[in-house]
This record gives C-alpha cells, structure tokens and sequence, in this order.
C-alpha cells in the first residue's frame, strides 16, 4: 500500500473513532448526571455506566493505535521527502561546481587571449563583472601570440529536467509496515461489553 492510501484509510477510521468517543463522552456525561439527580436509581445506572466505561477505553486504545500507526507513517513520509530534497540539492551542488569550473576556464581562456563565445563571456559576466574585467584587460595585454578561437562550453547542456515534489514521491511511496487492522467501530464497541 502507497503512503497517500494509508494516510487516506487510517485518517478516515481516527475521525469516525474520534466522533464515536465524543458521542460516547456525551452519553456518560448524561449518565452521571441522571445518576446525580436520582441517587436513589444510581444502583440501576451502575452497570451502564460500567458498560459504557469498557466501551470508551476500548475506542480509545484502538484509535491510539491508529493514531501511532499515523505518526510513523508521517515521519516516513517526511523522511522520503527529506531524502528526494537532499538528493535535489546534492544534484544542484553538482551542477553548480560544473559551471563554476567552467567560468574559471572562460576566465582562463579569455587571460590567454583566446576567443570565446559571447554567451561564454555572459556568464562570466553573470558571475562576477570584476573577473570578467580583468580577464578581458589581461587578455588584451598579451601581444603577438595567435589568439585560438574556443566553443562554447555550455553547447552540450541538456534542459533540465523539472524537479520531482518530493511530498508526492513520498505520497507514492510504498509503507514501511503493514498497519493496525482495520476494524468499525461498532466492532470495537461490541467486542468490549462482551
């Protein structure tokens, strides 16, 4: 099961438990009143309240386990989020040094007094004018040497491709383990007063 499904089928079953325990809550809380108001029947009202005691613990216990089965799922979710952004970020450190390697050849070249492409020269330009300037005036300095004309070194550059989300790679992500079974309400709920 993908992360985003689970997330979906246990989200759904703490709500409905979350709702059973408030109706739950209520009638206790109409139960102790009736029982403060007829001291006399409080004796009757015992075993429903003892009843509806064992039926409230045990809707709690199974929406907590719900609820830790959630929170290992999230931090997963995070976890693969965080590996697809590391993995992001360590793809654009990469290419970030390429082209820094590259300016400095541009740098290089144009000191030399070679020829670069304009768009070369933009870049290096782009990264810092006061290198470009003074590669462009020691260049201009060297006399009498055959100036070699260069191609780009970005000619060969693929597009990029678009980055993946990493909230959706995690979403599609298969689950660590499998979770709780799955089990209404009302199951619970019998299964407590029996």
């Amino acid at each position: 099961m993908r992360i985003e499904q689970a997330r979906q089928v246990y989200s759904a079953q703490i709500k409905e438990y979350r709702e059973q325990q408030l109706l739950l809550t209520k009638q206790k809380q109409e139960l102790e009143q009736q029982m403060r108001l007829n001291p006399d029947h409080a004796k009757a009202f015992e075993q429903e309240a003892a009843t509806l005691e064992l039926t409230i613990q045990a809707v709690n216990e199974k929406q907590d386990e719900y609820k830790d089965y959630m929170e290992k799922l999230m931090e997963q979710r995070t976890a693969m989020a965080n590996m697809v952004v590391a993995k992001q970020q360590g793809e654009a450190m990469e290419d970030y040094v390429e082209d820094l390697g590259k300016i400095m050849e541009v740098a290089r070249r144009l000191m030399k007094g070679d020829i670069v492409p304009p768009t070369d020269e933009k870049k290096l330009m782009d990264y810092s004018m006061e290198m470009y300037q003074a590669a462009k005036n020691m260049g201009t300095m060297i006399k009498n040497q055959e100036r070699k004309e260069h191609k780009s070194l970005w000619e060969d550059e693929e597009e990029p491709e678009p980055l993946e989300d990493p909230m959706e790679v995690a979403d599609n992500s298969e689950v660590f383990a499998e979770g709780p079974a799955i089990e209404s309400v009302a199951d619970v709920m019998a299964a407590a007063v029996e």
